[in-house]
């Protein structure tokens, strides 16, 4: 599985975390199911809500931009594309920034814990980290190194 298979897998997941806590925040479920934490807490704290959208469909929205970016950088005609790898990085790392301060808001402001705002959270770190470990496989400007059998050789982004 590539890395950019992973991403996609990762965006999904996250897709459905998204989902299941949008649907919370927006009265489509009674009560979340939160073994640890008090997830209810940081959902109806004031900062659940950013730029008048609950922070939940705001997630929706990216895990769901993230999936598309990526499925498209899994076709055969942008396989090669560092500009895919370069938005990737761009948006899950604006990702990572948001859900650190995020967190940040949980520990420090609110003094509550939502699991499912961690496993987010997580899920973000990893779609950081595999997008700039598929960034680190291009070699120079437009390059990326594709190896076949033993040898290696160098394709261009077209």
């Amino acid at each position: 599985m590539t890395k950019r298979m992973l991403i996609a897998l990762l965006s999904l997941i996250g897709t459905f975390v998204a989902i299941y806590l949008a649907a919370y925040k927006l009265g489509w479920l009674g009560a979340l199911s939160c073994s640890v934490g008090s997830c209810e807490t940081v959902q109806l704290s004031p900062w659940a809500i950013f730029l008048g959208l609950p922070v939940a469909v705001w997630g929706v929205g990216f895990y769901v931009v993230t999936l598309g970016v990526v499925m498209l950088g899994v076709q055969e005609r942008f396989a090669d594309s560092r500009t895919i790898s370069l938005a990737l990085v761009g948006l899950t790392g604006w990702g990572l920034l948001f859900s650190a301060w995020l967190t940040y808001l949980e520990l420090f402001v609110i003094h509550a814990i939502c699991q499912w705002c961690v496993v987010s959270a997580i899920i973000v770190l990893g779609l950081f980290i595999l997008s700039v470990m598929d960034l680190r496989e291009f070699g120079g400007e437009g390059e990326k190194p594709v190896v076949s059998g033993q040898s290696s050789v160098l394709k261009t982004d077209h």
